[in-house]
């Protein structure tokens, strides 16, 4: 069905079905037609590849993933929406959807059963609310795929993509950094989406590293400090990493051994200098 991106199409299709949205899944559909190709494009789905899917909507994203790559599955934790979908994505038969929550399935095994001798990717739209919670899921689950592409709201995703040094640097864009190169791809704009949200949008796609970026003695501990570091971020790194639960001797010690100023703020220090601050606490 090519027409997914229009209004009128989807409103009708939706009362037949009964369907309104749901504010507490997050559901904004995609009815702007050049965005889904581009996120296809350049996220991997293409012959040899299967493509994990996050959320359909009424399957505008999925359709044109299932028109380029071998395989898709779509992870869909709305049961309203699967009749829709049987209608909507009739003409394909390289789909399957999923109706579970994506935080509770293990797409190891799904990446394993569905796309055997295929190489993997994942592309979505993700709800606003929990987009950071369902990158690092993916991310920290080590899955075998090449990259994550996903739609996200616009200050999130510079937040994703922020390089240490800059204003927008956090946690999140520490730890994105520590499991793949993370790129800002476009801009989409709020009338992109139907309903509207009273945010602008971007396309981020994370490349997978086959190693993490630093080497580290304890990668759990790493991400307490890096935590920790960022928890008030407009104090110095050795003021805000008291709260997981280092002391401010210890934390000004680890800095000077690794030559580091005692009154640098968190976002400045790059991740290789959160991994030698991290080994260095870790034998003091």
């Amino acid at each position: 069905m090519e027409n997914l991106t229009n209004i009128s199409v989807v409103r009708e299709i939706m009362e037949r079905h009964g369907f309104s949205f749901s504010k507490a899944l997050g559901q904004n559909f995609i009815v702007n037609p050049s965005v889904c190709p581009k996120i296809a494009e350049m996220g991997n789905a293409r012959k040899g590849f299967g493509v994990i899917e996050i959320g359909t909507g009424v399957g505008v994203l999925t359709h044109e993933l299932a028109k380029r790559a071998d395989r898709v599955t779509a992870v869909e934790i709305d049961q309203r929406l699967l009749p829709i979908l049987s209608e909507t994505l009739a003409e394909h038969d390289n789909i399957h959807i999923i109706n579970a929550d994506v935080m509770k399935t293990d797409l190891k095994k799904v990446i394993a059963e569905d796309f055997d001798g295929l190489e993997a990717a994942v592309c979505a739209n993700l709800p606003y609310y929990i987009t950071s919670p369902i990158i690092m899921y993916l991310l920290e689950e080590r899955l075998p795929v090449r990259s994550i592409t996903v739609m996200v709201q616009k200050e999130a995703g510079v937040r994703l993509c922020a390089e240490p040094g800059t204003r927008e640097c956090g946690a999140v864009s520490l730890a994105v950094s520590y499991y793949a190169e993370p790129k800002l791809l476009f801009n989409v704009s709020r009338g992109s989406f139907m309903p509207s949200p009273n945010v602008d949008s971007c396309v981020i796609r994370l490349d997978i590293r086959e190693e993490p970026a630093v080497s580290v003695r304890d990668e759990v501990f790493l991400f307490k400090v890096i935590r920790g570091a960022f928890s008030q971020r407009r104090k110095t790194f050795a003021n805000s990493v008291t709260t997981a639960g280092i002391s401010k001797e210890r934390a000004v010690m680890a800095l000077e051994q690794a030559g580091i100023q005692p009154n640098i703020r968190p976002e400045q220090l790059t991740l290789e200098q959160f991994g030698m601050i991290a080994d260095i606490l870790l034998q003091t």
